[in-house]
């Protein structure tokens, strides 16, 4: 059975998950438009929409956050030192060579 587009309808969770979704998505687009960009007025323009894009992104988080459907646990302090020596050892690493 064919769905019709009134008989598909996202929940309020789905959708913002969706839009959370479409904004990192975009974030990331933003970052390489940034990274490949080879003249400020332009680098500066796509900067701008990242910068905008990412509060979005985090307000769209916020909402998400506020009506329990997004989990954040706090890291252990053990996770924390363990990914700070991670990136100790890649700096190094990328000093030395």
């Amino acid at each position: 059975m064919k769905q019709r587009k009134q008989d598909v309808t996202l929940n309020e969770k789905d959708a913002l998950q969706d839009l959370l979704e479409a904004e990192k998505q975009l974030l990331a687009y933003y970052h390489d438009a940034v990274v490949e960009g080879s003249c400020k007025p332009f680098r500066k323009e796509i900067f701008k929409n990242y910068t905008q894009s990412a509060e979005t992104q985090f307000n769209v988080f916020e909402q998400m956050l506020s009506r329990g459907y997004y989990d954040v646990f706090p890291a252990e302090k053990q996770m924390i030192e363990k990914k700070k020596d991670a990136f100790s050892k890649v700096k190094k690493q990328i000093a030395e060579a």
